[in-house]
């Protein structure tokens, strides 16, 4: 049997678009881009509703006519509960339904509201992908680009913990999947044995950290 394989949905910003050929023509120019019309609310908006179909298309062809049924959906930055309903509704208006043919629907939990409404958003998705990083810069409320501040940025920080403790349990309580991608893990083999003793059930490593982290794991884990 294939291993499950989780393919993320675009998640570029409007000026990763606008630097794009062409680009500059469609995308609306923001101050921030890393909070603007990014994940779910652009798939919804109908200004990006023909490229959204066309990603749902070319996945759709993955898992049908390719026969690849051990591909699974990622769905990054959902802001809110009625944003999380339109884009579960939109990919099964495109062919892409929760639970058919064994299909299931993973969202990106990036922002302290999917981690303080864990158990909510969990009605509309099969489980969690904690990304690390822009949970961390939400949460408290900076941007690790900045070498003024970027000392700051550590996903051990306790309010960052607290968020990740709370979306791990609610995915345990709901027998729902529960991994993590980031940089955390793999820079802070301390996080990663705190994760699994949170009962994470996947967790992303760099390439260069995936042994020394793993031989660490398995030492917490080794009977005394």
């Amino acid at each position: 049997t294939p291993k499950k394989v989780i393919v993320r949905l675009s998640d570029f910003k409007s000026n990763e678009y606008a630097n794009l050929i062409g680009g500059k023509l469609y995308e609306p120019e923001e101050e921030n881009p890393m909070l603007g019309f990014r994940g779910a609310s652009r798939y919804i908006s109908e200004n990006f509703r023909d490229c959204f179909e066309l990603e749902c298309r070319a996945l759709k062809r993955v898992r049908e006519e390719m026969g690849l049924t051990n591909v699974e959906i990622m769905v990054p930055f959902v802001r809110t509960l009625g944003e999380a309903s339109q884009v579960i509704d939109l990919l099964a208006a495109n062919g892409l339904k929760r639970g058919e043919n064994g299909l299931r629907i993973i969202m990106m939990c990036e922002l302290p509201s999917n981690a303080i409404l864990a158990e909510e958003f969990l009605e509309y998705f099969d489980g969690f992908s904690i990304g690390s990083n822009d949970l961390t810069q939400l949460t408290l409320g900076l941007d690790r680009d900045s070498g003024v501040i970027a000392h700051l940025f550590d996903e051990r920080n306790p309010a960052v913990k607290k968020l990740l403790s709370n979306a791990i349990q609610a995915c345990n309580k709901a027998g729902k999947y529960i991994g993590i991608c980031g940089q955390g893990p793999s820079d802070h083999p301390d996080l990663a044995r705190w994760l699994m003793d949170q009962g994470i059930e996947s967790v992303s490593l760099n390439p260069d950290s995936v042994l020394e982290t793993w031989f660490f794991l398995a030492e917490a884990q080794a009977p005394v």
